[in-house]
């Protein structure tokens, strides 16, 4: 295992009977990253995590996580890991201050410096004022937060988090991500399993998922700048009316309607956007589309996620 290597993965494999859940993944997690899983529901990324926490033995290869060999060591590992759920799991008979507390408790926190970590939770949550109220009163964010709270009340050196913020409003998804690289800041490194682009985008790395397989490893800058010169915006009237016409032209690989505009992402071998732009205005006048304007565009994650969906190699490893 490299000095600034967290977890180290080669080969994992995870079987339930006949299905593959994962399919002979590799990874290698940095300290300090703010490290992404994206993928499709049902794409691995929890059971991956799963593996990674020493929750759930892999059928195949291995898994090295601070220093520790899993499953065998997994028991040793989890006072060093914090894990936030998809689901909120927390105790709903329990107060926040207690939740606070029987956390504490469970990772082996002596009683002052439980005492002293819940009251600087509170405060930085700005949870105080609520810490008698059970959760069963609190709205999706607030839960979120406290569940996160609970999570790293510890001070893990791994934190893990499964779909964190699914069924939270925007404003409180951008607040709970300003507080993972706040903590990640702090020395922890986080790993982030989501199946929102603007999430993923944040990420200071991204592991794509489909069908098990991992099909790309880098940045999402990296692997965004792969498709550069491949995306073209087209504004139509009707837009309804381009979208076949586009998606019949056989230089486009995929073609997706974004409000009043149509993305079109090009086959890999026409990366000149900018150069096809004008044919593609032609091709839509000569279908009756006369008011039709297209140009040259930024590709985006879900370009990227197009892309491998339909079998291109754009991480550095992948491309090597």
């Amino acid at each position: 295992m490299t000095a600034a290597a967290v977890i180290e993965a080669h080969g994992v494999t995870r079987r339930f009977g006949q299905l593959t859940a994962v399919d002979n993944v590799d990874l290698e997690v940095r300290r300090g990253e703010v490290f992404g899983f994206l993928g499709p529901n049902g794409a691995g990324k929890s059971t991956l995590i799963r593996m990674l926490v020493g929750l759930l033995p892999q059928s195949e290869g291995e898994i090295n996580v601070l220093g520790r060999s899993l499953p065998g060591q997994s028991e040793d590992l989890r006072t060093h890991v914090g894990y936030m759920t998809q689901r909120f799991s927390l105790y709903e008979d329990l107060t926040i201050e207690e939740n606070l507390d029987f956390a504490g408790q469970i990772f082996g926190m002596p009683a002052a410096e439980r005492r002293r970590r819940i009251e600087e939770l509170l405060e930085e949550y700005e949870m105080a004022e609520r810490r008698r109220q059970f959760p069963a009163h609190l709205s999706g964010g607030w839960k979120q937060r406290l569940a996160l709270a609970v999570a790293t009340i510890h001070k893990p050196d791994l934190l893990l988090l499964d779909e964190p913020t699914a069924g939270v409003d925007p404003d409180r998804r951008r607040t709970f991500w300003e507080k993972l690289f706040e903590i990640a800041a702090e020395g922890s490194t986080i790993l982030v399993s989501t199946h929102y682009m603007d999430e993923a985008v944040r990420c200071h790395r991204l592991c794509m998922l489909i069908r098990g397989r991992r099909v790309a490893l880098d940045s999402p800058v990296t692997l965004t700048e792969a498709l550069e010169g491949r995306v073209i915006e087209v504004a139509a009237e009707p837009v309804e009316r381009a979208i076949p016409v586009l998606r019949a032209w056989p230089r486009s690989a995929s073609v997706t309607q974004l409000g009043s505009r149509v993305h079109v992402l090009l086959n890999p071998d026409e990366p000149d956007a900018a150069g096809l732009a004008p044919a593609v205005e032609h091709h839509l006048h000569e279908s009756g589309l006369q008011g039709a304007n297209a140009h040259a565009a930024e590709p985006n994650l879900e370009d990227v996620f197009v892309a491998l969906s339909l079998g291109e190699q754009l991480g550095s490893e992948e491309r090597a």
